[in-house]
């Protein structure tokens, strides 16, 4: 059996961020990833971030994610890729398994990073080859370079459906229409006016009926919905399309945090079922920790930030950093949180953040 001081699980940008600080301090820090390839959503990123020079304005997700991972193999990280947990014990100790071998790995802390998952939508024909997730399309044009299809129909018009399918047109799809159930676009309006201005009709309001072909999709029927969700008859549109594009939410990957007998709380703002955690992103099981959108989805920027606070807080708790200083460090986390918790979106996840903090709050009363 191994044995560390700090195991983080995911290698995405969250638990990068939370290796680097906890390895900057001195810790030995064991950073675990089922994937070949370190980085998570960031290397599926091609589109540069905005807002702050502090949470990267300007610089592709891609490159966010090289700069981590030299940072992170700088600090002295042992990152192990391909490799599963397929368990947690009582003891903070893991399961892992490679394609040759199992074994434990023991830590003091345990840092859960483990990130989200896409949620399906069902719908008569929604089994055919060509029906598949954003994220899937993504992985497809920017990490194998290989287009999925091309007349896409992508539905769902929140940030991953707008990025996405600008990101099809860069690749030379054509995005037949966007749709979406709400009255309103869910995403940023920067990113719904970059596929507006290529052509790309975006249909709030509408939802897909079915899919049909003999082998695969080669037409999809789409409708209006009145104020109850249902289709209105008569407003049914056929199109010509090969692919559909589900970017209809993500949900927390929490396997591991059910395993480990975390405390739960459904909080639907932030995808569902969450671990409670504290503003250190403690849970209630001492000694694990998460960071990212296994805690809710947000950003990548966010999540960053969750795993420089979960690292700072697993440290101080192993005696790395003297309290005045982690308290420092992590003062300056809050602050970019809060300066990236702001308008109508960030006020929402706010919110949702302050109930899942006053939960945490309450959980040895």
């Amino acid at each position: 059996m191994r044995e560390t001081e700090i195991a983080i699980v995911g290698a995405g940008p969250a638990g990068l961020a939370a290796a680097i600080e906890a390895a900057q301090a001195g810790a030995r820090v064991a950073l675990v990833d089922e994937n070949a390839r370190p980085g998570g959503q960031l290397f599926k990123q091609i589109h540069k971030f905005f807002g702050s020079k502090a949470h990267h304005a300007g610089t592709r997700g891609v490159q966010i994610g090289e700069d981590l991972l030299s940072e992170a193999r700088k600090a002295g990280v042992d990152i192990q890729l391909d490799t599963v947990v397929y368990g947690i014990y009582p003891d903070l100790r893991l399961g892992l398994a490679t394609d040759s071998q199992s074994e434990d790995l023991k830590a003091s802390c345990v840092i859960l990073a483990t990130g989200a998952n896409e949620r399906p939508l069902a719908f008569p024909g929604w089994t055919l080859p060509g029906v598949m997730g954003a994220g899937a399309i993504q992985t497809l044009i920017n990490i194998h370079r290989t287009l999925p299809g091309r007349r896409v129909l992508m539905v769902g018009a929140g940030n991953v459906g707008l990025i996405v399918s600008y990101q099809l047109l860069q690749a030379g799809a054509e995005v037949v229409a966007i749709i979406d159930a709400l009255p309103e676009i869910g995403g940023y309006g920067v990113h719904a006016s970059k596929v507006r201005r290529a052509g790309v009709p975006i249909l709030t309001g509408h939802t897909i009926l079915c899919v049909e072909g003999d082998d695969c999709v080669e037409t999809a029927t789409v409708a209006r919905v009145d104020e109850s969700w249902q289709p209105i008859q008569g407003t049914e549109q056929v199109l010509d399309v090969d692919v559909i594009g589900l970017a209809v939410g993500l949900s927390p990957l929490a396997e591991l945090a059910w395993m480990a007998g975390c405390r739960f709380s459904h909080v639907p703002e932030l995808g569902g079922w969450v671990p409670v955690h504290d503003e250190e992103m403690r849970t209630s099981m001492p000694g694990l920790y998460v960071a990212g959108d296994v805690t809710g989805i947000e950003e990548a920027s966010i999540a960053m930030e969750q795993g420089r606070m979960a690292g700072l807080s697993a440290v101080e708790a192993l005696g790395h950093l003297p309290p005045q200083v982690a308290e420092a460090k992590k003062g300056e986390v809050r602050q970019r949180l809060d300066a990236l918790r702001v308008g109508s979106f960030g006020d929402a996840r706010a919110a949702a953040r302050e109930k899942i903090v006053s939960l945490s709050e309450t959980r040895d009363k």
